[in-house]
């Protein structure tokens, strides 16, 4: 039987795996320098997760040079997981719980006074649903926006190619398929707006 490769799919090509996989276009990952800067992200998340719990001043260094861009006054709780750190944005004043899992084949943006609950899940990744490119390995991926001052509730997923609106409200465990408007809350899987966010939520009980 013949195996599908990644020419039965796509035409020729010069560009580099990892430059098809920047423009959102179809790709496989075995591309040398995604395999160097994914061991890369990995030795700098590992190297921070040791300096944070150790309390070393060189901590946020780590972060850094892991992460593309690092406004002022982030924090961020380790353990975190990437797969290379570079295509991150994490704005000023955001907080980060443990166990944030951010695929980044391409840009993850987070905006400044964003609260990220534990267990978050960022993920631009797409794979084909017909089985044969699939086991071709072939993947693409949708790059992910999260506006400023938004809160995303423990355990989250955000699916690829979806815009998160300012100052929205995620409820604990929703499942982001599709954008979500400025000033809402939604919950659910999929995830679905239940109301807009107004002044009367002044002193309102948070939602977890």
């Amino acid at each position: 039987m013949a195996v599908n490769t990644f020419t039965n799919y796509i035409p020729s090509d010069p560009r580099s795996h990892r430059e098809r996989m920047l423009a959102g276009d179809w790709y496989i990952a075995n591309d040398p320098d995604n395999a160097r800067l994914a061991k890369r992200a990995a030795q700098l998340a590992d190297a921070y997760y040791r300096a944070f719990v150790a309390d070393e001043p060189e901590a946020r260094q780590y972060l850094n040079d892991l992460l593309g861009h690092m406004g002022e006054e982030v924090e961020i709780r380790p353990p975190l997981f990437v797969d290379y750190g570079s295509n991150i944005t994490v704005g000023a004043r955001t907080f980060i719980n443990y166990n944030l899992t951010a695929l980044d084949c391409v840009a993850i943006t987070i905006g400044e006074d964003c609260q990220i609950g534990p267990n978050v899940q960022l993920l631009t990744p797409i794979h084909p649903i017909a089985p044969a490119p699939r086991r071709a390995r072939i993947e693409a991926a949708r790059p992910i926006t999260i506006d400023n001052n938004v809160w995303l509730g423990g355990g989250v997923i955000v699916c690829p190619g979806v815009t998160i609106g300012e100052n929205s409200v995620v409820g604990a465990g929703a499942v982001v398929t599709r954008d979500l408007p400025a000033g809402v809350v939604a919950v659910g899987n999929p995830a679905r707006v239940i109301r807009v966010i107004g002044d009367d939520d002044e002193g309102r009980e948070a939602i977890r």
